[in-house]
């Protein structure tokens, strides 16, 4: 109820904020395929081409290259909301707005939980014999990716370009010297937590997260997985039937585990309010002695971007990029779960106008999805961002932190090299990516434009020798009605838990009384 609530109080300022993000409200011509000339987009933060980072070129760039693939001109209009606020932004947009009046999305990103929540509505569009009969499926090298996202009659409401990636756990070497530990010696749960405690004294803590749980946003335990070892506090599917995981006894366990790190300090006191920013920040801080030693995040790239902005902080200038360890599965993770979850990936939607006939929402499948994986300048711009802003295939010479002889790092490239630039916003780091991580892409870049960035693949390999597929997200119509509702009290209640307010038991007790009969009537229908 709170998240829906907020919601429509956000409206009306979120009509003004779409109009400050400089989208037109001009009316796109949607008569006839050959007649749509815009295409608006609704994405997250997940595209690091802001507007403020290089994305009128990336736009522009993309237009041109569109342009020429599907034989006329378009019109490419981005509305990037806050992040952290997404789904209720999208909440607003798709229940107070409507087709072509200038802010309502022809396609958006979505996460996966939320794919669930919509395709039931009818406001999602079925892209299956689009999908299917799409130019890229030649290429495609992991095609169950998004086979398994169709449902049991075969419709298909989503689309990914990539693997989901999932978290690890990293852990800062200093610290390891400091308190004479080795990553290698860290195997099982009691070790992990040994090691907090290690790390635990004057102002440090052991491990910060973006909550205790992040029962909103599926994979719910990838932030802290050593604490959750094998529950899984939301409805997933175990020998073949669909359990409840919040009622188990596993999950009371975990609860116990959480609220003990609480009481011992050796989990900072900042993660029950911690967005993922937060946590990022303080545990990067140029200031650690308030810090924490272990963060578990997203793998690959992020690899290169926490140990970039610990350099930024002079965070263990010494140890250069081996200032973190990824710690392997700790025991009792491997013999649950098999390893860290790879989560099922962000999706593009397309928006169905309800007119019966599929021939608009066929055109911007064609322009935006089917030009997505075209291996070559498309998937490139989504992949590496604008060509001369963010990448180049011309001979240049560049350098980064010019007056630190000590980060001081000069940059030459020949013509007809790739390699990425220096990043608009901050001009002593390297650009990364745009949308694509191209390591993670279903269908491979053909052109030859890699960055071999050696933290980022040491990061993508230990991530994918060392995970598993998380289980599948529900999806019933009792389920769309009141996971909002439901996620507010279970989190509620996990943070009353871990706070020492209420027994572990008394909780799953109190949401067994107040929910069990609703979850009953998910679990038939899902089982049905």
């Amino acid at each position: 109820m709170k998240k829906r609530l907020l919601a429509f109080i956000l409206a009306a300022a979120m009509i003004v904020s779409l109009a400050a993000c400089g989208r037109s409200s001009k009316k796109a011509d949607r008569s006839a395929p050959d007649e749509l000339t815009d295409i608006y987009i609704t994405v997250d933060g997940t595209l690091i081409a802001t507007v403020d980072c290089g994305q009128d070129a990336f736009i522009k760039q993309w237009e041109k290259a569109v342009s020429e693939k599907i034989g006329h001109d378009i019109r490419l209009h981005i509305n990037q909301p806050e992040h952290s606020g997404y789904i209720e932004n999208v909440a607003q947009l798709l229940t107070a707005g409507k087709p072509g009046d200038g802010y309502y999305p022809d396609a958006l990103i979505m996460r996966a939980s939320m794919l669930r929540q919509y395709q039931t509505t009818g406001i999602l569009w079925n892209m299956a014999d689009a999908y299917d009969n799409a130019d890229f499926q030649k290429r495609v090298a992991f095609p169950s990716i998004n086979e398994n996202m169709k449902t049991a009659s075969g419709e298909l409401y989503g689309f990914t370009p990539v693997f989901g990636n999932g978290c690890v756990t990293y852990v800062k070497q200093s610290w390891l010297d400091e308190a004479g530990l080795k990553i290698e010696d860290i195997k099982t749960f009691d070790d992990y937590y040994n090691m907090l405690r290690a790390f635990t004294h004057g102002g440090r803590t052991g491990v910060i997260a973006a909550g205790f749980g992040k029962l909103d946003e599926a994979p719910y335990i990838n932030y802290m997985p050593e604490f959750w070892q094998d529950a899984y506090p939301a409805i997933y599917q175990k020998d073949g039937q669909w359990v409840d995981g919040f009622s188990e006894q596993a999950t009371v366990d975990a609860l116990k585990r959480l609220a003990k790190g609480y009481a011992d300090g050796v989990i900072d006191k900042d993660t029950e309010e911690a967005s993922t920013k937060i946590a990022r920040d303080k545990w990067f801080s140029n200031d650690q002695a308030t810090s924490e030693g272990v963060l578990t995040y997203w793998a690959g790239i992020w690899f290169r971007t926490l140990t970039t902005n610990m350099d930024k902080n002079g965070v263990d200038p010494q140890l250069g990029d081996d200032r973190l360890v990824q710690l392997p599965p700790i025991k009792e993770i491997r013999d649950s779960w098999g390893g860290y979850l790879n989560r099922e990936a962000p999706v593009w939607v397309i928006t169905d106008d309800g007119d019966g006939d599929d021939s608009r929402e066929q055109a911007i499948f064609d322009a935006l999805i089917e030009t997505m994986l075209d291996g070559d300048t498309v998937q490139t711009l989504w992949t590496y961002g604008a060509e001369d802003v963010h990448w180049s295939i011309h001979a240049e010479e560049f350098v980064t932190n010019p007056d630190d002889p000590d980060k001081r790092r000069e940059y030459s490239y020949k013509d007809g090299e790739f390699h990425l630039k220096q990043n608009p916003n901050d001009p002593n780091t390297i650009w990364k990516k745009n949308l694509l991580d191209p390591v993670l892409a279903i269908a491979p870049l053909i052109n030859g434009y890699v960055d071999n960035d050696p933290l980022v693949e040491k990061g993508n390999k230990f991530f994918t020798e060392n995970c598993v597929n998380a289980p599948q997200l529900p999806s019933s119509e009792t389920l769309t009605e009141v996971e909002s509702d439901l996620t507010v009290y279970k989190t509620t209640l996990m943070n009353e838990v871990v706070a020492g307010k209420k027994s572990a038991e008394d909780a799953v007790a109190e949401y067994q009384a107040r929910w069990g009969d609703t979850v009953d009537t998910i679990l038939k229908e899902l089982n049905r």
